[in-house]
């Protein structure tokens, strides 16, 4: 690992904090016994841990109730939950062509059931108008579900204002935070969010398989799933109560105890705004390096403002596939190419129809070293793809 530069920090970050690591084991070595079904001491203290988990994230998202924080394996799994129980055929959802597969994927399925799904394009910034949104909203619309941060292009999306017009007309507002969650302050009932689902593994510091929702106080979500709880097992459906309502099976405690390790590593760092404005000082070195190289195309990078410490781009001459390995090959630096699991972006674009775009994504653990590698390459790299076109 110390002769690879790690700039795939979007989709998971790498390396996790020593302190979860070792956390985890420790948790799998004396208390990794499932927690909550029985009273005996170790149940109870591997308990005690996921219920920290519960309420340190449920402050970390501005929450008030942690039992409203349920666990899944993660986002994709809570967006799956969320949509699939509360669209019927002839509802309405309004989301956006930003959005990821996890979102997509299971609106087109409800599409294909007789739900009606209007998408928001963004525009050349890489932004949606919330106005554009709002306008959508219709008496039949059930949910609104937006993209917080674009896994693509970095882009921040003004969430707030549809919040508070869906409060208005009592339509349902989930958010997905997969790539905000643990990178930029969230608070809930600010920004008028009833549901945020969220990912582990990415910038709260916790290991794959873990994620969940934050579900506000004045929201009730009908579980499309049942199961055991380790709690009122002699009921013939789930019980009401949260987070039982909307949590199937025994949980991935050794998971979650990261999770937990990952709030308090966070936290030791000075919180997310502090990790933010590294990680994005970072981001601003490294695009104007870019900016400054002939062939280098950027896409939605125009100004920091409202934005992740994210950069698409290409290299004129090449596909983005050769691009990364190129990186990965002859300098060690590890990316992201593709359509990374959001094709309308990339058809927003004009990218998909070429392989989509390579994706730098700084994370906590980079350095000014990395990014000044990162830009040695891609000079390189530059300078052999306009050679080659002019061959």
């Amino acid at each position: 690992m110390d002769d690879l530069v790690y700039l795939d920090n979007a989709a998971t970050t790498f390396p996790k904090p020593e302190e979860v690591v070792e956390f985890m084991a420790t948790f799998c070595r004396t208390k990794g016994v499932n927690p909550g079904r029985t009273g005996f001491d170790l149940a109870l203290e591997a308990e005690g841990i996921i219920a920290g988990a519960r309420a340190a994230l449920a402050r970390r998202f501005g929450g008030t109730d942690p039992d409203r924080l349920v666990f899944s394996h993660n986002v994709t799994d809570s967006l799956n939950l969320l949509i699939n129980s509360v669209l019927e055929p002839g509802d309405h959802v309004v989301s956006t062509t930003v959005e990821h597969n996890s979102v997509l994927r299971p609106l087109y399925h409800h599409r294909e059931r007789g739900v009606d799904v209007d998408l928001v394009p963004f525009d050349g910034h890489g932004f949606v108008d919330p106005e554009a949104v709002i306008a959508r909203i219709r008496p039949t619309t059930r949910l609104v579900v937006m993209n917080h941060g674009s896994n693509v292009l970095g882009t921040l999306q003004p969430i707030s204002p549809v919040g508070a017009a869906c409060r208005e007309r009592g339509v349902l507002f989930a958010v997905d935070a997969a790539q905000t969650a643990g990178v930029v302050p969230i608070d809930v009932a600010a920004m008028n969010i009833d549901v945020l689902c969220f990912t582990g593994h990415k910038s709260l510091y916790g290991p794959t398989g873990t994620g969940g929702m934050y579900v506000a106080e004045h929201v009730d979500i009908r579980p499309c799933r049942s199961g055991g709880t380790g709690v009122k097992s002699a009921l013939e459906r789930q019980p009401d109560e949260y987070p039982w309502r909307l949590e199937f099976g025994t949980l991935n405690t050794v998971g979650i105890a990261g999770l937990l390790a990952g709030q308090r590593w966070i936290d030791t760092q000075g919180g997310v705004e502090a990790i933010h404005a590294r990680e994005m000082e970072l981001w601003r070195r490294l695009r104007e390096g870019m900016t400054a190289m002939d062939g280098v195309v950027l896409y939605a990078a125009g100004s920091e403002e409202r934005h992740l410490p994210v950069l698409a781009f290409n290299i004129e001459g090449l596909p983005p596939e050769k691009t990364g390995q190129l990186l990965d090959v002859d300098h060690g630096i590890i990316t992201r190419t593709g359509l990374h699991c959001a094709p309308l972006v990339h058809a927003g674009l004009g990218t998909a129809a070429t392989g989509g775009t390579v994706r730098f994504s700084l994370g906590a653990f980079n350095t000014g070293a990395d990014v000044d590698r990162a830009l040695a390459a891609l000079a390189e790299i530059t300078e052999y793809a306009l050679a080659g076109t002019r061959l």
